[in-house]
């Protein structure tokens, strides 16, 4: 209730801001105004301070509030930082401690020992994924995403070479994937973890992108990509 609360609320301040035509981003009661300058920013902050304080009888959190410079500041998981190459410039980006949870999910998803089909984990991770990535889509998360996939198709192989179990389908599955007899054969005995193994040529080359694919394997930067908006 306290978000949808907030909402009717502080209605009137989105009307308020928009009348000035300021640039700001609100949720529930969290919110921040973003302005060309510090003196312009101490002028709106104590004009919305008054704002708050007299047309709608409400406090502000005084040790929650405050100005700063974009690369120092944090919303709803989302960071600023420098943008390379254009001096005073920033790019929206997502805050370390969101990748981590994100990355977190996916492992547990992605745990060997888990009792599921490849179709069922597939679409665990997509449950997942798809939702953070529709969250964080108006941030500069590319490059960070095309990490991700490598290391989540790494997880998928280690679940797969999980699955084969014993030696010998693990040695008649790297034959039918097109791994000659004796190299099948050494590696299906191999006394490398399997993490490693998932990690290694003999299982990058073999279950490849397109294999994954057509077991129903979306990446999740082919996805960002299809659906992130132009920023202007």
């Amino acid at each position: 209730m306290s978000p949808l609360l907030s909402n009717i609320l502080l209605d009137q301040l989105d009307k308020y801001l928009k009348g000035k035509g300021l640039k700001y981003v609100r949720y529930a009661d969290d919110f921040s105004i973003y302005t060309k300058s510090k003196a312009e920013a101490r002028k709106i902050g104590n004009e919305v301070y008054l704002f708050l304080k007299h047309k709608l009888d409400l406090p502000i959190n005084r040790e929650k509030s405050g100005i700063c410079r974009p690369n120092n500041f944090e919303l709803l998981g989302h960071s600023f930082t420098y943008k390379k190459g254009e001096k005073g410039k920033y790019q929206l980006v997502v805050k370390k401690s969101s990748w981590g949870n994100l990355k977190r999910k996916l492992k547990a998803i992605t745990k060997k020992t888990l009792p599921y089909s490849f179709e069922e984990r597939l679409q665990k991770l997509k449950e997942v994924w798809m939702g953070w990535v529709n969250n964080y889509r108006l941030a500069s998360i590319h490059a960070k995403l095309k990490q991700l996939d490598e290391w989540l198709r790494n997880r998928l192989r280690y679940c797969i070479w999980h699955d084969w179990k014993k030696p010998e389908r693990k040695r008649k599955n790297l034959i039918k994937l097109g791994v000659p007899e004796n190299q099948a054969y050494a590696w299906s005995r191999t006394r490398m973890g399997g993490w490693a193994v998932a990690q290694s040529p003999i299982l990058g080359t073999t279950i490849t992108l397109s294999r994954l694919r057509r077991k129903g394997y979306e990446s999740i930067l082919d996805y960002y990509s299809k659906f992130k908006p132009e920023i202007q």
